[in-house]
């Protein structure tokens, strides 16, 4: 039996009729990456994992009544990280779909958290995907990701990150944004993952 796969990240689509990128990961910060559209197809791929966290790219839950935006969301826009409120239309299916979800996840007891992968690239100052996809394919390496193929899409990219996210919070190297009355959003610390001297480092190691 191999390694545990320690991290489960979802770069969740709106609906179903997109595509969502999943991606696991093991503590060495090894890889897969895949693409999937239904609900269920996210859980078997969760449940095949066996992750000891799942990091979901949505927002987890809705704001106070009469309010657009959540704490963690003020909190990052403090941060100049660029966020898309929970209330927006797209935004507020997708928050549906990500509630859900995670429900169903936490009945079957899975520690889940909120990531944003493009605030977690900012901190770890690596381009985002909309910079292209090589320079960020370029810069998850550099950080010691494995397993990375020739072909990902923008979403697993962004599961990717969700994941390395996922490994930073289970080794408590990690910023929680928020309220935790409220919400929180999961980043990494910046140092978490480092490079010295040409040769990529795993904080930690």
């Amino acid at each position: 039996m191999g390694v545990k796969w320690s991290s489960v990240g979802v770069d969740l689509a709106g609906t179903p009729r997109k595509y969502t990128g999943l991606c696991r990961m093991r503590v060495d910060l090894s890889c897969e990456s895949s693409l999937c559209k239904e609900d269920d197809e996210v859980i078997e791929f969760i449940v095949s994992s066996d992750p000891s966290v799942v990091a979901i790219d949505a927002p987890l839950n809705l704001p106070k009544p009469g309010q657009a935006l959540r704490t963690c969301d003020r909190k990052l826009i403090e941060m100049n990280i660029h966020i898309l409120p929970p209330t927006l239309h797209g935004m507020r299916i997708l928050t549906d779909r990500a509630i859900k979800l995670k429900e169903r996840l936490e009945v079957s007891g899975y520690k889940v958290i909120e990531v944003y992968p493009g605030g977690a690239q900012d901190v770890l100052k690596i381009p985002r995907k909309n910079k292209g996809l090589h320079l960020l394919k370029r810069g998850l390496a550099e950080l010691g990701v494995k397993g990375l193929r020739c072909d990902e899409t923008g979403h697993e990219l962004d599961a990717i990150t969700c994941s390395l996210v996922g490994i930073a919070y289970l080794e408590g190297k990690y910023i929680a944004v928020g309220d935790p009355e409220e919400c929180i959003v999961i980043l990494p610390r910046p140092e978490t993952f480092l490079k010295k001297n040409n040769e990529v480092l795993h904080d930690g190691d």
